[in-house]
């Protein structure tokens, strides 16, 4: 819920996400059905939409219950279900015929026919498959009338369109990446056995680190706004659900201001340096614009580690303001202390610095750290900060 919330005052018009059920993202943090009909009522109340995703490839005993759950998401009013399977769809339209589908990307809509077969079945929208290139996208917009969603930023999977059975032969079956229990397989470190010689395990360099020959770089098009929004793109998708609070609002943050300095601008329009610096200051892998502009090469998908890197870490979440008093209350998210200059990033994109002068916790004692996860602190600095306000320094580390 708090992740949806950040989403939504960073700037994102829509979120997507899951039930307990049906979704691609088993370990998410997934909403109760209380929890989904409270989403939605806050979205709404904010102008945004709420999309929910039932994209599993189901077996026969995954339809158990999935009629009534397509009511509850209609009575709810929910802006649409991300759906992949055709069986889902079919029983969506049947039961649920107010509820508006978008075809997930796990369909692998990756031409025109695809599109416009979806769009006489009923869809409003199909997000493209991840292989569907800039060229493409324009292609398909010209021969159908139906909004078309891709992905713009984050992890990349390197199975087609996501559909991927590492997992199921790593778990002998148990956990199944189309069913949304995906162990991310691909990230795992391997070596080579010679059959002859059990046990005996030789690794396959590519560095010090060992070998990550199923690893991609993660997706980036900060660059290339303009080129999306020309080819006749209605939505695009920010990988969020599996990130942290902090990534989710740095990375909305920067694709809000570049997408609408581009419609404000015009031809004028141009990329900021500020813009592809906030998105180096989350946990990433090595960017790529991936299939967008060609079928990138073995150098451009394939990278040299498996572990992202982090150069900033989220100490602060700003709750509060008391502008009579000048000060803020704030939950401690990792250490800090009085004297340090941290880097603020506000919900209207504003970054600067502020330097902690006084830190007082909950029982009223001056303090001179804030140690202890999640504790409430009143904090007073050279400047007041609005709520939902994140506070953050370089990682030590990086």
């Amino acid at each position: 819920m708090e992740k949806m919330k950040m989403a939504l005052l960073y700037g994102a018009d829509a979120v997507y996400l899951a039930g307990k059920v049906f979704g691609l993202r088993a370990y998410g943090g997934n909403f109760t059905r209380e929890e989904m009909k409270e989403a939605v009522d806050y979205a709404h109340k904010l102008g945004r939409k709420v999309y929910v995703t039932v994209n599993i490839i189901p077996r026969n005993e995954d339809l158990e219950g999935l009629d009534d759950y397509l009511k509850f998401l209609e009575e709810i009013h929910a802006d649409a279900a991300l759906i992949s399977d055709l069986g889902v769809f079919s029983l969506a339209r049947e039961v649920a015929p107010g509820l508006p589908i978008h075809v997930s990307t796990q369909a692998s809509a990756a031409n025109w026919r695809t599109v416009r077969m979806w769009k006489e079945l009923g869809a409003s929208r199909v997000v493209l498959a991840r292989e569907v290139s800039v060229k493409e996208m324009a292609e398909i917009r010209k021969k159908v009338d139906i909004e078309l969603e891709v992905f713009g930023h984050g992890a990349m999977c390197i199975s087609w369109s996501g559909r991927c059975l590492l997992s199921n032969f790593f778990t002998n079956g148990k956990r199944q990446s189309n069913r949304g229990e995906c162990i991310q397989a691909c990230r795992f470190k391997y070596a080579v056995v010679e059959e002859t010689r059990p046990g005996q395990y030789w690794p396959v360099e590519e560095d010090d680190h060992g070998t990550y020959v199923f690893n991609s770089k993660d997706l980036c098009m900060i660059d290339h706004i303009p080129e999306l929004i020309e080819s006749g793109i209605s939505s695009l998708k920010i990988e969020g659900r599996m990130k942290s609070v902090y990534y989710v609002a740095a990375v909305l943050s920067a694709y809000r201001k570049a997408i609408d300095a581009y419609y404000a601008e015009g031809g004028a329009y141009k990329v900021r340096p500020e813009w592809r610096e906030e998105l180096e200051k989350v946990s990433h892998r090595p960017y790529t614009t991936a299939f967008a502009f060609q079928n990138p090469d073995h150098s451009a998908q394939e990278y040299v580690k498996s572990q992202p890197e982090q150069p900033y870490d989220f100490v602060g979440l700003i709750l509060k303001e008391d502008s009579g008093n000048k000060t803020n209350l704030v939950q401690q998210r990792n250490h800090f202390k009085v004297g340090e200059i941290l880097e603020y990033l506000t919900p209207q994109g504003e970054v600067g610095l502020i330097k902690i002068e006084k830190l007082v916790n909950g029982e009223g004692m001056e303090v001179e750290k804030a140690p202890h996860p999640l504790e409430e602190l009143t904090l007073s600095g050279n400047v007041l900060l609005p709520p939902y306000t994140i506070l953050r320094r370089r990682a030590r580390h990086g």
